[in-house]
């Protein structure tokens, strides 16, 4: 028994340093939310965001990932397609706000993964993620003015999402993604049962997503790694 826990250790140990891969890049792309103000569709990109990206592949199957990502994030009843928004009896709402999101995670590959080796260039992934975000939220509003007091705020979401990826030349890769990150609050469009003027909307929490492209350059990887993949 001793022995195969040292064998099971000694394999694992070995594919961790065999595959041992970094990718640093950047990403850019669209974003948009679904909550109270205008329209609900899952995908429909209307600001423009991006980021910066690391991955460190365990194996060919698997890496490790960490993301920031700016997302600006906007509303308009304007737009909408729902009737109550757009004939709200106290007038059409819109919104916009900034998230800045620090997540770390997981990409599962559908295929065998390593861009030195001409057979395993491309694959499908899924991710999933933990993150967590700052945004401005409401917390008065002035009765004369009719401005409203925005304090920066701190939550947690959690993104899940599907791309694709292969290789553009031996050192650089490409990828395109989108996610959707479910969150705790109901707050990012300014929609609060805190104040009562901005009392308006749903009890549901809010989603945003990001859709968009990265670029990544791979390094760190042993000369034994593409025999993984044979």
């Amino acid at each position: 028994m001793r022995n195969f826990f040292l064998f099971i250790s000694f394999a694992f140990t070995a594919i961790t340093v065999l595959s041992q891969t970094h990718e640093v890049g950047v990403f850019v792309g669209g974003s948009n939310y679904v909550g109270d103000i205008g329209r609900t569709n899952y995908i429909y990109p209307n600001e423009f965001g991006g980021g910066l990206i690391y991955k460190y592949n365990l194996n060919p199957r698997i890496a490790l990932r960490g993301t920031y990502t700016y997302i600006p994030v906007s509303g308009d009843d304007n737009d909408a397609e729902n009737p109550f928004r757009i004939n709200r009896p106290q007038g059409k709402y819109q919104f916009n706000n900034t998230i800045n999101e620090f997540a770390v995670g997981v990409e599962f590959n559908f295929f065998d993964y390593n861009i030195s080796n001409y057979k395993t260039t491309f694959t499908p992934y899924i991710l999933a993620e933990i993150a967590a975000f700052n945004y401005k939220s409401p917390t008065a509003v002035n009765p004369v003015t009719n401005i409203v007091t925005l304090t920066n705020k701190f939550s947690y979401s959690l993104p899940i999402g599907i791309g694709i990826k292969g290789r553009l030349d031996d050192n650089l890769a490409i990828a395109f993604e989108t996610g959707a990150r479910i969150t705790l609050v109901d707050d990012i469009d300014f929609t609060t049962d805190k104040v009562n003027s901005l009392n308006f909307g749903g009890t549901g929490n809010d989603w945003y997503m990001f859709t968009g492209l990265s670029i990544v350059y791979t390094f760190g990887r042993p000369p034994c790694f593409s025999g993984l993949a044979n």
